[in-house]
């Protein structure tokens, strides 16, 4: 994510992160380079693999309670439990820090309900879309 120019947040592709990582690897290999970070100047926890962010997830907070807006994985790396690495991540953190989350996101909606050890950290007030089962179903 680049937020260099003020307001704007721009997603980078990079084909060379292919290359750089052998992306077939075991979900241990990819812990291993993988961290997330906390953009709070553009309200993204960013997934990074070594120095590249190959995920976002958009966010806005109130208090003690953050919601959960939009997750974003650049295509070149959909399809190898990113997001879901993100989410859980993210998750874990706020729990720590005694927060709780609003769910407006539908890929986080999913990701909660299929995992209901995340349940407690659902602002219980607030819950945004966290009853919905909507992400992915065809109309």
């Amino acid at each position: 994510m680049d937020s260099s120019q003020e307001g704007m947040v721009t997603l980078r592709g990079t084909d060379q992160v292919l290359g750089e990582l052998d992306m077939s690897g075991t979900a241990d290999s990819l812990a291993k380079v993988t961290n997330i970070a906390n953009n709070e100047s553009a309200s993204v926890y960013e997934l990074r693999i070594e120095d590249r962010t190959v995920a976002g997830l958009l966010y806005a907070e109130t208090g003690n309670r953050v919601t959960l807006l939009a997750t974003s994985v650049f295509p070149e790396f959909r399809g190898k439990g990113l997001a879901g690495k993100l989410l859980g991540g993210v998750l874990n953190k706020l729990r720590a820090e005694g927060r709780t989350v609003t769910l407006t996101c539908p890929f986080a909606t999913a990701f909660v309900h299929s995992h209901p050890e995340y349940a407690d950290v659902v602002d219980p007030t607030f819950p945004g879309n966290a009853h919905s089962r909507r992400h992915g179903r065809r109309h």
